[in-house]
């Protein structure tokens, strides 16, 4: 084991190119110099207290030279999402303790009015030639003497919040650098390569898949400031791209751009990530020429399923020893899944349950000052991941959704992720996410949100055809309601917000289309009406179940 503090060090003298974004180019020596420019800044500005310093920036230059330099000082970087407004972002800010926050001028008006903790002063804007002025008097710094052990934090990261308010996971040194270490050993990283680095730097993909990994490997980082499918094609010959990762659904948005004869002439040989649909993999390691690896994994660190050439067609792949599948309720292990000849589930009651890690609590550090939310995650010495899972006698796992995502449709439970995998079958569907809605009478509705390629529309009637002609769909999974919207709502992790599409059910601005009748009973869709709506309202009202709308 090392730390990112001595990774970072081992750059000091390496004059090869470490750093790209935009027009300018850094060498690694460079690199460090300009961490250790701020790293002296930090030191002379650290208070009594938790040395937390929140970063709010886009994937700017400035963003990995203040992760270096807190990792150089001993310091804590907090990574504020963007994305996150009003309270909830000031509650993010004040519950890491930070005392310093870094941020760019595009950004301040999130922060305006808000109670984050941080003094006026202590907000540094790097763009603006108050903090120029500062950081010029600590130019040409020494590397700090700070003695950083691999038990030391390093990152507060917080995970997706899809299902609730965000946690921050501890991700220590020494953890990082092994993850670094270990994914630039596995594809080969070295000075040749060039690492594209898209997704967003608050996150723990873009550091444990991106970041952490190119300075192990002394690869160079190619920046864009935000994700663009248009633009990844261009960046890749521009900036000489061979590896790029990803969490969720990037693969999706650059297959949906036009395609060219010439798509596969460029450098990328290694996509590495984890979320992406199936037919994407495949669809994507043709079109541009590359290899696509997809794995299980999260910020929390404490399982991995890793996707073999034997992984069956909709399986996650195999797990390392001590990895199962066990009823929440009971803690037995639950009984392998039993298929028909179509490779439907028939036993989704008994086999579905969460992915549990036997051996897995000590890979995970916990979250900071949540001891009720650490607990849950490690229960009788083993790390709950709260997703949902089933494994064949194989020994191959599938993924059946979050804790979340069970449905209960006429008194059948299932889970939202094999639906969605048969949705996006669908030629024209672009994304698909599938959630639960309240019924009338009792229990829940399927509802689909579709995002589709650029050009279609949807056609009910095929649509019924096509889910006709399923093979594995559940006689219970077809959605009673189809949503369509331009844009489904993601995180900058790219992960669907279901809590939202499920709040704002059929009650929303975008078209949906609903079967009165459920599709297992016989029924076709037809675009739901403002009436409609106010019919299914009064039903909720006829029946007592009210609150069942406002339960979300």
């Amino acid at each position: 084991m090392t730390t990112i503090a001595a990774l970072l060090r081992r750059r000091a003298g390496d004059t090869t190119p470490g750093l790209l974004f935009e027009d300018r180019t850094w060498a690694w020596a460079e690199v460090v110099q300009e961490c250790a420019d701020r790293a002296a800044l930090l030191v002379e500005r650290r208070r009594p207290g938790p040395f937390h310093v929140g970063v709010l920036l886009d994937n700017v230059s400035e963003f990995p030279m203040w992760l270096g330099a807190a990792s150089l000082a001993g310091a804590v970087v907090v990574g504020i999402n963007p994305t996150r407004r009003g309270a909830e972002l000031a509650r993010d800010i004040r519950h890491t303790a930070c005392q310093l926050l870094v941020t760019e001028t595009a950004h301040l008006p999130l922060l305006a009015g808000l109670d984050t903790g941080v003094a006026d002063e202590d907000v540094l804007v790097v763009d603006q030639p108050g903090h120029q002025v500062e950081l010029t008097r600590h130019r040409g710094s020494s590397l700090p003497r700070q003695d950083v052990g691999e038990s030391d934090l390093l990152l507060l990261l917080f995970t997706s919040g899809t299902s609730g308010t965000p946690k921050a996971c501890r991700c220590t040194q020494g953890r990082l650098a092994g993850i670094g270490e270990k994914v630039a050993e596995m594809f080969r990283l070295g000075p040749q390569d060039v690492c594209y680095l898209a997704m967003p730097l608050f996150h723990s993909n873009a550091l444990m898949a991106g970041w952490a990994p190119a300075m192990a490997g002394g690869s160079v980082m190619a920046l864009r400031r935000r994700f663009s499918a248009s633009g990844f094609l261009p960046d890749v010959r521009r900036f000489g791209v061979t590896y790029f990762n990803y969490v969720g659904k990037p693969l999706s948005y650059i297959l949906a751009t036009p395609e060219r004869p010439d798509d596969s002439d460029n450098p990328l040989r290694l996509v590495f990530g984890n979320e992406a649909a199936e037919t994407d993999i495949d669809r994507f390691s043709r079109r541009f020429g590359c290899t696509v690896v997809d794995n299980y994994g999260s910020t929390e660190g404490g399982a991995t399923v890793l996707r073999t050439p034997s992984t069956p067609p909709g399986a996650l792949g195999v797990a390392p020893e001590g990895t199962v599948v066990l009823d929440p309720k009971t803690g037995r292990e639950c009984p392998t899944a039993r298929f028909d000849d179509q490779g439907r589930l028939l036993n989704p009651d008994e086999a579905i349950g969460e992915l549990v890690n036997k051996l897995g609590a000590a890979g995970f550090e916990g979250y900071w000052d949540n001891d009720d939310a650490t607990s849950a995650r490690v229960r009788d010495g083993m790390y709950w991941t709260g997703d949902l899972a089933y494994r064949d006698d194989a020994g191959f796992f599938y993924f059946a959704g979050r804790d979340f995502e069970w449905l209960r449709v006429d008194g059948e439970n299932f889970a939202a992720a094999p639906v969605e995998r048969i949705l996006a079958r669908h030629p024209d569907v672009l994304l698909a996410a599938v959630y639960a809605v309240p019924d009338p009478v009792v229990g829940d509705r399927v509802m689909a949100a579709l995002e589709l390629r650029p050009g279609a529309g949807l056609d009910p009637a095929a649509l019924s055809a096509f889910l006709e002609d399923q093979p594995d769909l559940g006689t219970k999974w077809a959605p009673s309601f189809v949503r369509v919207t331009e844009r489904l709502p993601l995180t900058p992790s790219n992960k669907v917000l279901k809590r939202q599409l499920r709040r704002e059910r059929w009650e929303c601005a975008d078209p949906v289309w609903w079967a009165p009748v459920p599709p297992a009973r016989g029924g076709t869709y037809r675009r739901l009406t403002t009436q409609d709506a106010a019919d299914l309202r009064a039903q909720f009202r006829a029946r007592g179940r009210t609150e069942a709308l406002e339960a979300v």
